[in-house]
């Protein structure tokens, strides 16, 4: 047996308005369509892979999380313009942190607390 690929993530959201809102307009990811899995969620192309938004209870809510992303689990996205990204959370109010390691990266997390990297 031989892994020849990674194909997609799925992270847990509670509200897919919010959730949508998060990936296609602050982050920019383009949605795909999903088969009907009996429960609701979203789906995104980044590159070749996915990522699959499933809503349910996040077990993050109401947790002690670390205030830099980076020394939690998280998804890394290779991205062109950080400068553009930080505008863009700063316009709502969300909170960010830089790589502490001076490498051009910027952590954040989405609404329910799904820690997010984004590498330049």
């Amino acid at each position: 047996m031989k892994i020849s690929g990674y194909h997609h993530t799925s992270l847990l959201i509670t509200d897919l308005v919010q959730a949508a809102d998060f990936y296609q307009n602050i982050i920019g990811l383009t949605p795909i369509e999903r088969p009907d899995l009996g429960f609701e969620g979203l789906w995104y192309a980044v590159g070749d892979l996915q990522l699959h938004l499933l809503k349910q209870t996040s077990p993050l809510r109401n947790q002690s999380l670390p205030e830099h992303v980076g020394r939690d689990w998280h998804l890394a996205f290779t991205i062109d313009n950080l400068d553009e990204l930080k505008q863009r959370l700063i316009a709502r109010n969300i909170a960010y942190t830089m790589s502490r390691s001076g490498r051009a990266a910027l952590f954040c997390r989405d609404f329910d607390d799904n820690g997010l990297e984004f590498v330049q």
